[in-house]
Order: C-alpha cells, then sequence, then structure tokens
C-alpha cells in the first residue's frame, strides 16, 4: 500500500474515508494507514493540529465539510469478491479509489487491477472516479497496468451487466465517469464470476451422470479444489483446462461454463465430442484470491501461473502442489492429457505459446498453428499468437511442456473487447466461446491423430 507522501495536505488526510474491508485478514491495510496518522498526530501534535484548523478555515470549495454534500454515501465493500481499498475526494468533488496491492514473496513484484464494488449515491447524480494505485511491478520493472484499464461494466442489480469506457488520464491514472441510475450501482473490471456462481454450477453438475467431480486438494486457507471431469475417461483423447488463477480473470469461468454445457446437450454433436475427447477441468484455482478480491497472487505471495518449471513447493503452493500431484498420477495411470489449456484475461488476448528448449518443440509448435486455426475457424478468436521469439518461462503452458511432455498453452481474453465480434466482453460471449470450444477440441484431435 502507498502512504500518502509529507506534501500529501493533512486536512485531506483527515477526511479519508476507508471501506470496510472483504474479510478481516485484510484489515491490515487499512489499520497501517490509521497508525501512521495517529504516530504523526503524536509525534507534530502542533502541526496537526494546524491542519484540523486549516480545514476549518479553508476556501468553501476545499473545505472537507463539504463532503457531507457530495452525492456519494459511501464505497460498499461488503459484497463477496470485493475489492480491498480505500478513499478520498479531491477539491472539485473527484473520488479516489486506492485500490490495494497484492505483493509476491520475495519478490518487488506486485499486482492491483481487481475492481469490484458497489456505489451508493443519489439517484441522478454524477460521480467522477479515479483509479490510483495502478503502478504495477512484474519482472522487478515497473509495469503499470492503466493502459489496458479501458472499461468496466455496471450493474444496478448484480446480474445485469454493461461496459462502460474509462478516460486515461496522466501518470497511470483511468477515470469512470458516469450518472447514477438509481441509488446503487455495482462496479466491476469484468462481469463477475464469485465463489457462490462455481458453488451453484458445482451443484447442478452433481446431478449429471456424465460429470464426475473429484476433490483434490485444498487452498491455503483450506478452501477444497476439485476437477470435474466431463465424459468416459477411457476416451481416445484428454484435454485439461484451468481457470483463475489470477482471482480477478473471471473470463475463464463463463469459457468453462459454455465448453462444460455444451458437451452435456443432448444431442448428437455433444455424443460425437465425448466419444472422441474426456475434458478434465480445474475451474477455479485461486479460490482464496477470489473470496478476498485479491488481483494476482495467492495468500503466501505466489502466482500460480509461474514455476510449473520445477517441483512444486507444498507449503507456499499448496494449489498448485494438488494439482501436480494429480497429474503426475494421471501419467503413471497412462492417462496423461493430450492437450492442457490455461484461461487468463488480459486486455490483448492473444494464444501464448512458448518455447522451451525441449526436444519436440517443433511438433508442439505445429500442433498449437492446427489449434490457432481451429479457433479462428470456429469461435471469434482474431488476436493470434505470440511472436516466434516468445518463451514465457514457468507458466502451465511452458513447464507441463518443458517437464511432461505436455502440449499446452495460455488462452489469454481480452477484457475490453471482442474483435471479432466488434462487441464488449461479456459472460454471454465467453460462454459461447467455451460452446465453440467443444468444436475445436475435436476437430483438433482428429488433425492430430491423422498425422
Amino acid at each position: 500500500m502507498n502512504f500518502p507522501s509529507p506534501q500529501f495536505p493533512l486536512r485531506r488526510l483527515c477526511s479519508l474515508r476507508f471501506s470496510a474491508p472483504s474479510d478481516r485478514r485484510d484489515s491490515f491495510a487499512t489499520s497501517r494507514l490509521a497508525n501512521a496518522l495517529f504516530a504523526f498526530a503524536l509525534v507534530f501534535p502542533s502541526v496537526f493540529a494546524f491542519s484540523l484548523a486549516a480545514a476549518d478555515t479553508a476556501p468553501p470549495g476545499q473545505s472537507s465539510s463539504n463532503l457531507t454534500n457530495h452525492p456519494l454515501t459511501f464505497i460498499d465493500t461488503s459484497i463477496e469478491n470485493a475489492s480491498p481499498l480505500w478513499y478520498d475526494f479531491e477539491p472539485d468533488g473527484t473520488v479516489r479509489v486506492h485500490l490495494i496491492y497484492d505483493h509476491e514473496r520475495s519478490s518487488p513484484n506486485r499486482a492491483a487491477g481487481h475492481i469490484h464494488f458497489r456505489l451508493h449515491a443519489r439517484p441522478g447524480s454524477s460521480l467522477k472516479i479515479e483509479f490510483i494505485n495502478l503502478d504495477n511491478v512484474w519482472n522487478g520493472k515497473p509495469g503499470s497496468v492503466a493502459g489496458e484499464l479501458k472499461t468496466v461494466v455496471v450493474s444496478q442489480n448484480g446480474r445485469d451487466w454493461k461496459s462502460v469506457a474509462l478516460e486515461s488520464l496522466p501518470q497511470n491514472r483511468v477515470q469512470l465517469n458516469l450518472t447514477m441510475p438509481g441509488p446503487q450501482l455495482y462496479v466491476a473490471r469484468v462481469e463477475p464470476y464469485r465463489l457462490s456462481d462455481l458453488d451453484a454450477f458445482l451443484s447442478r453438475m452433481r446431478t449429471n451422470p456424465l460429470v464426475q467431480i473429484t476433490p483434490i486438494g485444498a487452498t491455503v486457507q483450506g478452501r477444497q479444489l476439485e476437477i470435474l471431469r466431463v465424459g468416459d475417461a477411457n476416451a481416445p483423447f484428454r484435454v485439461f483446462v484451468r481457470a483463475r488463477a489470477h482471482p480477478w480473470e473471471s473470463g475463464g469461468n463463463w469459457i468453462v461454463e459454455g465448453l462444460i454445457g455444451r458437451l452435456l446437450k443432448p444431442d448428437a454433436g455433444a455424443d460425437r465430442f465425448l466419444k472422441r475427447y474426456c475434458l478434465y477441468v480445474l475451474p477455479m484455482v485461486n479460490k482464496d484470491g477470489v473470496a478476498l478480491g485479491r488481483t494476482r497472487f495467492n495468500l503466501r505471495g505466489m502466482d500460480l501461473n509461474r514455476n510449473w518449471d520445477k517441483p512444486v513447493d507444498a507449503e507456499l503452493a499448496p494449489e498448485n502442489y494438488c494439482l501436480e500431484q494429480w497429474l503426475e498420477k494421471m501419467i503413471k495411470a497412462g492417462l496423461a492429457p493430450h492437450l492442457a489449456l490455461e484461461l487468463h484475461n488480459d486486455g490483448n488476448g492473444k494464444l501464448h505459446i512458448s518455447r522451451p528448449p525441449v526436444p519436440q518443440l517443433e511438433r508442439h509448435l505445429a500442433r498449437m498453428a492446427t489449434l490457432e486455426k481451429l479457433l479462428r475457424q470456429h469461435t471469434w478468436f482474431t488476436e493470434g499468437s505470440t511472436q516466434s521469439s516468445f518463451r514465457n518461462s514457468g507458466t502451465l503452458g511452458d513447464g507441463w511442456l518443458e517437464r511432461y511432455g505436455i502440449d499446452a498453452a495460455v488462452h489469454e481474453f481480452n477484457c475490453n473487447w471482442i474483435a471479432g465480434l466488434n462487441d464488449y466482453p461479456s459472460a454471454k460471449h465467453w460462454q459461447t466461446y467455451g460452446e465453440n470450444l467443444a468444436t475445436v477440441f475435436y476437430e483438433y484431435f482428429n488433425a492430430i491423430d491423422s498425422k
């Protein structure tokens, strides 16, 4: 978390408002700032008192007392999957939302970018909301997410969402301008998919005879992780799909729902697909992060889409460790996946094809070219794949190929725009993509089987 600089006006510090953390374990971020202000008041009481007096004598446009007339009543983070944040106000009434960073273990890397909260404000009022703390660090280098933040989605009821464009501002900031359609409005970076959504989906799946749900382990906080098998384990081919390694990236869950839904339709197409391949899915690997509204890392500071190039540390990344154990049991049983896809969201939407130094690299690249061709043919995918020099060491796509010889890739989905549809992303569009993946997998296995 970034503390205000010494130049930050103390009268504004006195008027800071903090939202309630979505979980008690997140309260440390808010309390640290409060403790810092208290310590400052003890050490510099005269300055602090002067600041309080100055607030009372400030010009009307800058007085903290004017905040009582602000149309915003509260930013509510009591909702499921809410962002950890705090907020304050500019003299012109702009609401500054300070997102709180996740931090990677033993690293300067940090990430913010998950947005999900509920506004309470006067109906019909206009709000300017500026997002702060977007200066992410990756691989030890600054990598602000502001350039990828181009849209958010809003909803009056938390179910029906529409996209709203953001305005880019200097110094890695973005601004949301909106008019309140009623007394409350949900705001999210992408259409949310929460733990309760997954629980409801799993409940529906448990009654289907074509689905087997197998617990494989638990998260840092003890949330159960499960793998769904759809179809016959003895089918000629097997495909593995994983979603939600990074908590904010909910698109993968909607794709999984669409894919499984298509395979379970009572029609000839689904019968044909399941005679050709069996699907295995880990639908939400970073459940703790989703529950607590985090952006990237697990609760022990590990990126669950990294470090697959070596054995997993069971203490630091139990989510990956239980998947590694499941995979190695499958390999020993002669049931290794023939294809693995890791689903993510970003601001570009490419198919990430990594190139570790393995003997079968040329065969792998040829198969990935086939996969890309089929994605273009049967879905709205148009973004293309990474360049011929690309390698992203330690991702699931890279590590599973290097360690186990499994053809694997990371499939990113643009969270701002779907070029192939000329439309904003939505749960419906991602579900449709998942439905069409069923055909892509069928044709892919036909293609590699004939070679």
